[in-house]
């Protein structure tokens, strides 16, 4: 008896062993799991559910057959914010909001995708604000979808570029933010993503900050059962 939590596959057509090895893991890893979290980035850009490239398509199928057997959980990133309900209900995920309380083996805890951590970096946490506003979204959605494709492209250069020039502590999450989201859920157990730093962090007073890894070049999952918490690594080949 257990739950995994995974986030940061960033899957792309441009990546096919990515997206082989995540439908490997819902093929043939999942015995004995109760729910599945996808926590964000599952895709590396996401500009409408009506632009869905047929290997997310293809995603879609696996995550289905695998939601009649357990609940599988969907947390928006930072890159596939747009993800929607038409395709959530394709694939069978149910969507949750930025953060999710939940009580886990008995265990008060809190999930999200984790870009809301990282306070210091005030530049993207700008972009965050207005990216998330529905009005900004809706008019966005609504865009001819090659001005949507050349301006998520146009994006993604942009992000890629300034992360350059970013230092790892501006791109991690702070420590006060952290510790402010523990205490207003009231929570001993933290799960996210986004930073691309899997670690299991003790915060004292039994507390804990566990962190998801991105599948650039293995696999990433967190398992969580009523007496332990893990991370492990799925090798491509």
């Amino acid at each position: 008896m257990h739950t995994l939590f995974i986030g940061d596959l960033h899957l792309s057509a441009d990546r096919p062993d990515i997206t082989q090895a995540f439908i490997r893991f819902l093929d043939t890893q999942i015995e004995g799991t109760e729910a599945l979290y996808i926590l964000g980035d599952l895709f590396e850009v996401w500009v409408g559910d009506d632009l869905a490239e047929p290997f997310a398509m293809k995603i879609a199928q696996h995550l289905k057959t695998l939601s009649h057997q357990l609940p599988i959980y969907f947390i928006h990133g930072n890159r596939d914010f747009l993800l929607g309900q038409n395709y959530a209900e394709l694939a069978g995920i149910t969507l949750l909001p930025e953060v999710q309380k939940l009580s886990l083996y008995g265990r008060a805890t809190v999930v999200l995708h984790g870009d809301s951590l990282c306070t210091l970096d005030h530049d993207y946490q700008r972009f965050r604000r207005f990216r998330s506003r529905p009005l900004v979204q809706w008019c966005y959605r609504h865009l001819p979808q090659q001005l949507r494709l050349n301006i998520a492209a146009k994006l993604r250069r942009n992000s890629q570029q300034q992360n350059q020039m970013k230092s790892e502590q501006i791109m991690d999450v702070t420590a006060d933010e952290v510790s402010k989201l523990l205490a207003q859920s009231n929570a001993s157990l933290m799960i996210h993503g986004h930073t691309h730093r899997p670690a299991i962090h003790e915060l004292g007073d039994g507390k804990q900050r566990a962190v998801v890894g991105d599948w650039y070049q293995q696999g990433s999952v967190l398992k969580v059962s009523p007496d332990t918490i893990e991370l492990q690594t799925l090798p491509f080949a």
